[in-house]
């Protein structure tokens, strides 16, 4: 009986070691940690864009340099919301947020890269419905194709990106539970705290 007793204490510990409960603060922190990384990432792939688009859209033609075009374009863009979004977050005082408010900032930035989600697979779509009227267009078929192409891998990469950074947020959200052992050590109560 001791050893039945034991052993259901270990576990229980066990069990709350696993989902210990993090301070508001500490989710705070990780948080916004984790957008920070989230936002260099987008930064790199627009600077590399930007790179190489500049450096292919001067230096090609036709098809190609449509291409590498809408890169350079699309990625103004991608650089402009990570610095954006960096420089936000670096203005953040986690000791100014009521833990409950934090928790719904999050949870918007997580509902916002999911509809993101959605328009890079849009933005797909159109890349490859850009391609489709390519084919019967001899006037713009050169800007329909290379801005086809462009969208289908931009919209591709963000389609990846978003939806990781998306997982990665959700996962800290539901690790900042609270775990409860029931008064008769039988279950546990998962809520989250504030």
């Amino acid at each position: 009986m001791k050893l039945k007793v034991l052993l259901i204490v270990v576990l229980w510990l066990s069990v709350l070691y696993a989902f210990a409960q993090q301070s508001p603060n500490d989710f705070m922190q990780k948080s916004i940690k984790t957008q920070n990384v989230g936002m260099i990432v987008l930064g790199g792939w627009a600077v590399a864009n930007l790179a190489t688009g500049g450096y292919g859209w001067a230096s090609t033609t036709g098809q190609r340099m449509y291409f590498h075009q809408m890169n350079f374009m699309w990625n103004v863009v991608n650089l402009s919301i990570a610095g954006f979004a960096l420089y936000n977050n670096s203005a953040i005082q986690t000791d100014s947020f009521q833990a409950a408010e934090f928790l719904a900032k999050h949870m918007k930035t997580e509902k916002i890269l999911l509809i993101n989600s959605a328009l890079d697979v849009g933005y797909m779509g159109a890349g490859l419905l850009l391609k489709h009227y390519a084919a019967k267009s001899d006037k713009y078929k050169n800007l329909l194709a290379g801005y086809g192409n462009s969208l289908i891998l931009q919209g591709a990469f963000l389609l990846v990106f978003d939806l990781t950074l998306h997982q990665v947020l959700h996962h800290q959200r539901l690790g900042y539970i609270d775990v409860t052992p029931s008064p008769d050590l039988a279950g546990l109560t998962l809520r989250y705290s504030f």
